[in-house]
């Protein structure tokens, strides 16, 4: 399966799943990147998948559909670019072969979904929206900092090798304020010089792998003693439990540029 990260906007990213001829998107907010590599390519549009509501992740799917056919999958609980496939977490998809599983992870949005898979004799991948960014995580807008907490927590438990399709390219900003928390994290600093490189060169710096976020993303670290100590630096209020220390480190992020 040959995955590629379609830029849209101004730092999103439409990912293209394709296997010989056909191919599945997520999360097309734009029409036009997908319709550019299908005139370059002319392979066939086969599916859609959807994360959640936000118009950046949807505003491309109804011209989509329209000029190919392809079905749209997307979370049962919130409201969808109609006709829709509806799932809910534990449902599974096949993608070209692939049994992709959903599952729930609210927090940035209340219905928000993930779609974990595992193509034949590659790592896995899983295609997570705005809930899980490299070295950082989504806002919260619908749901609770013990919702987002619990569904970064699930994405966690998953194969450590699994590549982590994030919806936008926020990697650089997440590292700065990652080495805010944990200053003497190394690996923070090593993968910051990496992805500057790669910006550079015009690459993204996806996908990631959890195996690296559980190094480098303070939103999978409340359990350490450093990123504790950081979240109490910045909010002596914060009560020394995983919840509340995953609640301030949130907050400081909202205030960090």
């Amino acid at each position: 399966m040959e995955l590629t990260p379609l830029p849209a906007f101004n730092d999103n990213y439409i990912w293209m799943m394709r296997v010989g001829s056909r191919a599945w998107v997520v999360d097309p907010g734009q029409a036009e990147p997908v319709f550019a590599v299908l005139r370059q390519t002319g392979i066939e549009l086969e599916g859609i998948l959807i994360t959640h509501h936000h118009g950046d992740h949807t505003g491309g799917v109804a011209a989509l559909r329209q000029a190919t056919g392809a079905g749209v999958h997307g979370p049962a609980g919130e409201d969808m670019p109609q006709p829709c496939v509806p799932h809910q977490s534990g449902d599974t998809i096949d993608v070209m072969g692939t049994p992709f599983l959903v599952l729930h992870v609210p927090g940035h949005t209340a219905g928000h979904i993930a779609y974990f898979g595992q193509p034949a004799q590659e790592d896995p991948l899983v295609f997570c929206g705005d809930t899980l960014f490299s070295a950082g995580c989504g806002r919260l807008f619908e749901g609770s900092a013990a919702q987002l907490y619990a569904s970064l927590n699930a994405l966690a438990q998953l194969p450590d090798p699994t590549r982590v399709c994030c919806a936008h390219e926020y990697t650089l900003g997440n590292l700065r304020f990652a080495a805010t928390v944990e200053p003497n994290n190394t690996d923070v600093a090593q993968h910051t010089q990496r992805c500057i490189d790669l910006r550079q060169q015009g690459t993204a710096t996806l996908p990631s792998t959890l195996t690296l976020e559980k190094r480098i993303n303070p939103f999978l670290r409340v359990h350490l003693p450093a990123v504790r100590s950081a979240a109490m630096g910045y909010d002596a209020s914060t009560p020394d439990n995983p919840v509340s220390v995953f609640s301030t480190l949130r907050e400081w992020k909202n205030a960090h540029p």
